[in-house]
C-alpha cells in the first residue's frame, strides 16, 4: 500500500513537471512567434519620405507602432510633449471603461416611504438626481408620470431631492469663457438651484398636487423603497464623447470618475488625480513630461506626447472589451463622427479609426490619434500631434500621412 501511494505521488509529481515545461515551452513559443513577426520596411521608409517633405514640418510629431508585431514603425520628435486637444477624451473615456467598467449605468431614480390611499401619498418621495451627463430638463418629466401611472395624484409630506452633486459644473483654470455652455449638460450639473425650478415645473405639468414648501433638497431616508429607475448605458456616453467630440460629456464621465474614487471629494480634481495614476500606473508611462488638466481636452496645459496617446492605445488594444469600444465609437475617416469630412477619398475612406482634436486658441492644435490597417494587414496605432500653426495645416500633414501608413 505504501509503496503504491509513493509510486502515484511519483508519477503525479512528472505529470506536473512534465505540465509545467509545456506550459513554459508555450509561452516562450508565443513570445519568440511575436518577435518573428516582421514589421513592414517598407511602410517605415514611406512614412519618413513623407515627413521629410512636410511642409511647413516645425511643431510637427509622429509615432507609429506595429500592434501585430509589437514593435516601433517609427518615430519623429516622439517623445515631446505638446497640447493633446481632443485627444485627452481618449484617456477619459479608456479610464472610464477600465474603472467603471463596459456595463456601467448612469441611474436616476424615485425611492417612496410611505402610503398610497385613494391617490394621496402620505409620506415622503425622493428624486435621487446622480450624473447622467445626458438627462435633460425635459427628462425630468418621465418621474412624475411614473408616479401618475402608479396611481399618485397628490403628495402629503415631502417631495426630497437628493443630489450627487451639489454646486453647478464651472469652468476649469486655463479655459477660454466660450468654452463652457452649461446649457448642454445634463440637468444634475446645472446646480441645486436650476434642478429645483425644474423639477417643480414638471410636477406642476404632470398634474401631482405638491407644495412649493414641501419640495427640499435632502438625502433618501432609510427605509425607502426603489419605485422606479431609469438607466442610461456608458456607452451613449462614450459614443457621444469620441465620435462627436463632446467636451460635456467627457466632463460629465469625469465626474464620475472622480466621484466613484471619492464621494466626498471634489469630482473634477479627484477625477483628474486618478487619470493621471492611470497613465503612470495602468498605462505605464513613467516619465513625469505629460501633464493633465482636465479631461476633454479645452486646456491647453494638457500635455501629452505621442508616445503617450499610442502607449495608451496599446493598452486599449490589449483588452477585448475596451477595443471593442474604440473599435466600435472612434470616428471612422469620411464615414461618420468628426472625419465625416475629412479624408473621403477612397484610399482612406472608412480605413482611419481615430480621435480627433482641434483648438483653434491661442494658436491653431489638431491632433489625430487611432488606429488603421497597414498594407501587409497589420494593426498600427499612431499619433499625429501638431502645434502653432494652421489647423488647414495640420489636417493635411495629418491626410497625408495616414496616406502613407495604409497605401
Amino acid at each position: 500500500m505504501c509503496i503504491y501511494i509513493h509510486s502515484l505521488l511519483s508519477f503525479s509529481l512528472i505529470l506536473l513537471l512534465l505540465c509545467g515545461c509545456e506550459n513554459k515551452q508555450t509561452q516562450e513559443s508565443n513570445s519568440s512567434e511575436t518577435k518573428d513577426i516582421q514589421i513592414d520596411s517598407l511602410l517605415t521608409q514611406r512614412i519618413d519620405s513623407c515627413v521629410q517633405r512636410l511642409t511647413p514640418k516645425h511643431k510637427t510629431a509622429v509615432y507609429v507602432y506595429d500592434l501585430t508585431a509589437d514593435k516601433p514603425v517609427y518615430g519623429y520628435h516622439e517623445k515631446d510633449t505638446m497640447p493633446t486637444a481632443s485627444c485627452m477624451k481618449l484617456v477619459t473615456g479608456i479610464a472610464a471603461l477600465h474603472l467603471l467598467g463596459s456595463d456601467y449605468t448612469f441611474d436616476t431614480k424615485i425611492y417612496a416611504k410611505g402610503t398610497l390611499k385613494e391617490g394621496t401619498f402620505k409620506g415622503i418621495i425622493t428624486l435621487k438626481g446622480e450624473l447622467d451627463p445626458q438627462l435633460n430638463a425635459y427628462d425630468l418629466q418621465m418621474f412624475p408620470k411614473k408616479l401618475k401611472e402608479i396611481g399618485i395624484k397628490k403628495i402629503e409630506g415631502a417631495l426630497n431631492i437628493d443630489l450627487t452633486l451639489h454646486e453647478k459644473v464651472t469652468a476649469e483654470e486655463h479655459w477660454y469663457p466660450w468654452d463652457l455652455t452649461l446649457g448642454k449638460y445634463g440637468i444634475f450639473f446645472h446646480g441645486p438651484e436650476k434642478v429645483m425650478k425644474q423639477t417643480k415645473a414638471c410636477f406642476r405639468n404632470t398634474g401631482i398636487a405638491v407644495a412649493d414648501s414641501s419640495i427640499h433638497l435632502a438625502e433618501t431616508p432609510a427605509g425607502s423603497k426603489c419605485i422606479f429607475r431609469y438607466r442610461r448605458s456608458i456607452n451613449l456616453v462614450i459614443n457621444k464623447m469620441w465620435k462627436n467630440s463632446s467636451n460635456t460629456q467627457s466632463i460629465g464621465l469625469l465626474y464620475n470618475i472622480g466621484h466613484h474614487i471619492d464621494p466626498h471629494a471634489n469630482p473634477s480634481t479627484s477625477g483628474v488625480a486618478y487619470l493621471k495614476s492611470f497613465m503612470k500606473d495602468k498605462v505605464g508611462c513613467l516619465d513625469t513630461t505629460y501633464c493633465i488638466h482636465d479631461g476633454c481636452g479645452l486646456c491647453t496645459y494638457n500635455r501629452l506626447s505621442p508616445v503617450h496617446l499610442v502607449q495608451l492605445l496599446k493598452f486599449g488594444y490589449q483588452d477585448r472589451t475596451i477595443y471593442q469600444h474604440l473599435n466600435k465609437y472612434l470616428p471612422r475617416s469620411g464615414v461618420d463622427g468628426t472625419l465625416a469630412y475629412e479624408m473621403r477619398e477612397p484610399l482612406l475612406r472608412g480605413k482611419i479609426r481615430a480621435k480627433t482634436g482641434t483648438l483653434s486658441h491661442p494658436y491653431g492644435i489638431s491632433t489625430l490619434s487611432g488606429y488603421c490597417e497597414g498594407r501587409n494587414g497589420h494593426t498600427l496605432a499612431f499619433s499625429i500631434m501638431n502645434s502653432q500653426m494652421s489647423v488647414l495645416d495640420a489636417r493635411v500633414i495629418q491626410r497625408k500621412l495616414c496616406k502613407s501608413f495604409v497605401k
